[in-house]
């Protein structure tokens, strides 16, 4: 159940995040884009939430913080004027990375200065 609902909001957030992207690109006005924007935040922070577990450490593991930093470039969207392409670009850079950088850094912890094993006979 939890891989199925991981599945559908990974695929909704690429989805809106796609046309958020795209529609910037395109230079489609930015009131027509923002139920994408408010989308894509808010099925980030959904798989935020479910890729967390509960657990606070995920703030302080990189893949965490990554995370945090593009909620905080999404935010800047809206009065970000000709640096919202930019700053979505580079959302999908870290996006990219977070999510297939190896577990030895994306588990790292900035706090502790160790890998968070959370699962310890996982690969990755």
């Amino acid at each position: 159940m939890i891989r199925a609902l991981n599945i559908a909001l990974r695929t909704a957030h690429i989805g809106a995040m796609g046309i958020l992207l795209g529609g910037y690109a395109f230079e489609v006005a930015g009131d027509r884009l923002l139920w994408a924007l408010w989308f894509t935040v808010g099925t980030g922070l959904a798989l935020a939430a479910l890729e967390s577990g509960g657990r606070l450490s995920w703030l302080h593991e990189v893949r965490g913080v990554m995370n945090l930093a593009k909620v905080g470039l999404f935010l800047l969207v809206p009065v970000a004027g000709e640096a919202r392409l930019p700053i979505l670009l580079t959302v999908v850079v870290l996006g990219s990375l977070a999510s297939h950088m190896p577990k030895r850094f994306r588990h790292y912890s900035l706090l502790r200065r160790q890998v968070i094993d959370q699962y310890p006979d996982a690969k990755g």
